[in-house]
């Protein structure tokens, strides 16, 4: 096993009320696979050694997070018509005051949208800017 040199984000667990219809949710939106169970969680693979692990809670209430993922300029569009063909409405802000609009910060494209449990999914072709 090769060993690790920094500190990386490996997997993070997302509650989900239906841990197949938010990891599908999110995988068709994005235009990945779901992955296979692994004990209780379901992972979607983001492709640069993450996943999200979705775990069902239904004991309680889902409390919204925030997920932001870094897409290629070439597949952002692809993104916004599967969102529009599934009746998501995305905004421009992270408020969602302003729908079926995209954002143009940092040089490149954004947009916000809620998964089925209501966690705040952003998709950005830019990451932010650091000072």
């Amino acid at each position: 096993m090769p060993s690790v040199t920094t500190v990386q984000l490996n997997h993070t667990a997302v509650y989900a009320s239906d841990r197949q219809a938010s990891a599908a949710f999110l995988a068709g939106v994005l235009g990945l696979p779901v992955g296979a169970p692994f004990g209780p969680f379901l992972p979607v693979d983001l492709g640069n050694g993450v996943t999200l692990d979705y775990y069902e809670k239904r004991d309680e209430p889902i409390q919204s997070q925030h997920y932001a993922f870094l897409v290629p300029d070439e597949r952002f569009e692809a993104v916004i018509a599967r969102l529009e063909a599934a009746a998501v409405t995305y905004y421009a802000d992270p408020g969602h005051t302003v729908p079926d609009r995209t954002n143009d910060w940092f040089g490149g494209r954004g947009a916000y949208f809620e998964d089925p449990d209501g966690h705040n999914m952003e998709i950005m072709t830019r990451p932010y800017v650091r000072p």
